[in-house]
């Protein structure tokens, strides 16, 4: 099966042959412009869909759509409604896995094997995690005395935010764009989604689910393009929306957050990282190895939260270097839809540019090349795929762009360090604050350790371990809010008072 195959292939897909249009109103719809882009797969560069770029008046309609959806049906449906209505949109992922995979595989390159254990199933849970959720979290209530001996009561309400727009990375295509839309829907509010240029696929194919089992039209919408003087920047300076939720580079999160501050609209935002790993040498080394080598290379390292930086105790550097090149080493690439490939392609030839330029900055640096550092040799027409080495340095300074820099490939430097106050130093030593994961069999310095790394999850012998009710987001330059559980609900929604004099 082609790249193409993979998603023009399935009968079910309700778009012109080839294109990936806007969802709007309930409806899939041309770009007003006629402007398109071409979706290209990662894995061959062969052709996915050609896809329509949004413009303003796109956008304006998206967001027109998604606040009358607010003053009609949507706005009066009970809360059990609403909680079973996201059950339905997951059950019909669910239904429809095979498509949703194929798609995601399309746009990504990544191993089915990755894709169906986690992207998919995490897309449909989104939905009814927070459709429960939403059900379960109670609001304050006082009872307040008054000079007449009478008293009053006061209680909270929650009450949506109204149209959010959300703007959804590349990576994680489907999981992150459910993780945002799930609690916005589930608290009552309207969205505009703004996919990534680079994987429109998954997100279109929701506006199909969303037909199907009976959601308002509007509530969920869907434009396509890019960022400047496209559709993120229409998107996240329309004067209709009123929050933003954004997974993506720094860079691109200050400039909607300046876009936000007309109008005093919030944001929420999960930025980059430069995450580290601390191993001490009372780890249990089969256990750091395996976490780590996910924590580095799964999906081919674009990972918000994977791992760029590992610092290991001396006395076992050696040995965990060389079992780490081991790992490296057996990764196998290829066919995605083959059971023993475990790493995809980078999601596109600019960003591989991106990568090997660390890469060759790592040379020129005079760092040691412990495994990796080019272009894998591929056969067929996968030598036109996006393709590139898992690769492993040491001996760099702390100051190096290697160490400092976000590169998000397949990629890490190994330091080694004596004491448990210096790891903690290296660990925070960045303008960043994402993740870190921490080996050892000592308890105590287990809970010693986490509490002092500024970041916003840190994980203690285990790797990308989530569960959904907690808070979620990152510290610094990370990111600003969290969301998860209830914390999801504080940013989807906002509490009004009211108070009743009895």
């Amino acid at each position: 099966m082609t790249a193409v195959e993979a998603v023009q292939g399935r009968p079910a897909r309700k778009r012109s042959a080839g294109e990936t249009m806007h969802f709007i109103d309930g409806a899939f719809t041309a770009g007003s412009g006629r402007k398109t882009f071409a979706n290209r797969s990662p894995l061959d560069n062969s052709l996915v869909s050609t896809v329509h770029e949004a413009s303003a008046d796109d956008v304006d309609a998206a967001v027109r759509a998604a606040r009358a959806a607010l003053a009609g049906p949507w706005d009066k449906m009970a809360l059990a409604d609403r909680s079973a209505l996201l059950h339905a949109v997951a059950d019909e992922i669910t239904r429809r896995f095979d498509d949703f995979l194929e798609a995601e595989i399309a746009d990504t390159g990544k191993p089915r094997s990755l894709a169906s254990h986690i992207d998919i199933p995490r897309g449909a849970a989104n939905f009814k995690i927070f459709a429960d959720v939403v059900k379960n979290v109670p609001s304050e209530f006082f009872e307040m005395a008054t000079p007449d001996g009478k008293g009053s009561i006061n209680y909270a309400l929650r009450v949506p935010r109204g149209v959010v727009g959300v703007i959804c990375p590349w990576n994680l295509p489907l999981l992150l764009m459910t993780w945002k839309v799930g609690p916005a829907l589930a608290c009552g509010n309207a969205v505009v989604v703004k996919p990534s240029e680079e994987t429109p696929s998954t997100a279109t194919l929701l506006g199909e689910v969303m037909n199907a089992v009976g959601m308002p039209k509007g509530v969920y919408n869907v434009v396509h393009g890019f960022g400047p003087d496209s559709a993120g920047e229409f998107l996240t300076r329309h004067p209709g929306v009123n929050a933003i939720t954004f997974t993506g580079e720094t860079r691109t999160g200050e400039a909607i957050m300046e876009a936000a501050a007309k109008g005093v609209r919030p944001v929420s935002f999960e930025l980059g990282g430069k995450n580290p790993a601390i191993v001490f040498a009372d780890c249990d080394m089969d256990v750091a190895i395996e976490a780590t080598m996910r924590s580095v290379f799964a999906n081919c390292g674009q990972v918000c939260l994977g791992t760029e930086r590992v610092y290991v105790e001396r006395p076992i550097f050696d040995a965990f270097v060389a079992r780490l090149k081991a790992g490296a080493e057996g990764l196998k690439r290829g066919d995605p839809y083959d059971k023993a490939t475990n790493m995809g392609p980078l999601i596109s030839h600019g960003h591989r540019d991106k990568v090997l330029s660390y890469y060759k900055k790592a040379k020129t640096e005079g760092a040691n090349l412990v495994t990796g550092g080019g272009v894998p040799r591929m056969e067929g027409a996968q030598e036109s795929g996006a393709w590139i080495e898992p690769t492993i340095w040491t001996g760099l300074p702390e100051t190096s762009p290697i160490v400092r820099e976000e590169i998000f490939g397949p990629c890490c430097h190994v330091a080694p360090f004596d004491t448990e106050e210096e790891a903690i130093r290296l660990a925070n030593d960045t303008p960043y604050g994402l993740a870190c994961s921490i080996y050892t069999q000592n308890l105590a310095r287990g809970h010693r350790v986490s509490a002092r790394i500024e970041c916003g999850i840190v994980w203690v012998n285990c790797w990308f371990l989530r569960d959904l009710r907690t808070p979620f987001g990152g510290s610094k330059h990370s990111g600003i809010g969290r969301e998860g559980g209830v914390h999801s609900l504080e940013f989807y929604t906002e509490l009004r008072n009211v108070c009743i004099k009895l």
